[in-house]
């Protein structure tokens, strides 16, 4: 099996509902980010009812089987949610989601918050695993959990979350990425979290992130998809650079 480990160069859409303009769905929103190329959707609103989060779980599921995407859901798991899709994801979207397939097409995701372990009872086998991470103990916390996948925030100052910080900044995302790959043999993906918008994608993936996740840029934007369209092509153009 490969593990997420291996991908790069990922791109991953964060939802909030309460940064949409106007009455927009949120299931509009995530169908325009993923035909905007967004390798992933990571859905949050914890604060609806378990049947409603259920429910917009299964939603986003099924769009991003549609689209051949990886669905991530910030904890707790709602019940019923939606079984992992099965099949490859599709080679025509880019070389990096390649990494992302196994027989078992793995493409559900728990994100777990800062303190939480993993669950006993977790399939790891049907389930891929990340944390929300926010410096170095955190970080080498995820590496000797065996996460495939943090959220490394925040790396710029973000709207979404005004006074949340300090910032990381590329320094200090260099900083954190080298210093746990040098001491772990199978480090997790690192997601650069906060304020990454089309503008300065690229520089997180030159200071040591995998990819990004981008919320407030594409949760507020009029064309989430031309957002997200940009934030993939920044992420890939860092990329080809790097290459």
């Amino acid at each position: 099996m490969v593990s997420l480990r291996e991908a790069a160069g990922l791109a991953i859409a964060v939802t909030d509902r309460s940064q949409v303009p106007g009455n927009r769905p949120l299931l509009d929103v995530v169908r325009a980010v993923l035909e905007g190329g967004a390798h992933g959707v990571l859905v949050r609103e914890r604060d609806l009812a378990d049947e409603e989060r259920a429910a917009l779980v299964t939603g986003v599921g099924r769009l991003c089987a549609e689209h051949q995407a990886l669905l991530l859901v910030a904890s707790p798991l709602p019940h019923p949610h939606l079984p992992p899709p099965q099949g490859r994801c599709d080679r025509s979207r880019s070389a990096s989601v390649d990494h992302i397939e196994s027989g078992e097409g793995r493409r559900l995701g728990l994100h777990l918050r800062r303190h939480e372990g993993v669950p006993a009872d977790l399939d790891r086998v049907a389930t891929f695993v990340g944390r929300s991470c926010h410096d170095l103990a955190e970080l080498r916390r995820a590496a000797d959990d065996g996460l495939d996948h943090v959220t490394l925030s925040p790396v710029a100052a973000s709207v979404s979350k005004p006074g949340h910080g300090p910032a990381l900044g590329a320094a200090g995302l260099r900083r954190l990425a080298s210093t746990v790959r040098r001491e772990h043999p199978t480090p997790p993906v690192i997601l650069a979290l906060g304020g990454v918008d089309a503008a300065n994608a690229g520089h997180w993936i030159a200071a040591g992130a995998d990819g990004v996740a981008v919320m407030g840029a594409v949760m507020r934007a009029a064309d989430p998809t031309a957002a997200m369209r940009a934030v993939v092509d920044s992420v890939r153009t860092a990329r080809a650079g790097a290459s």
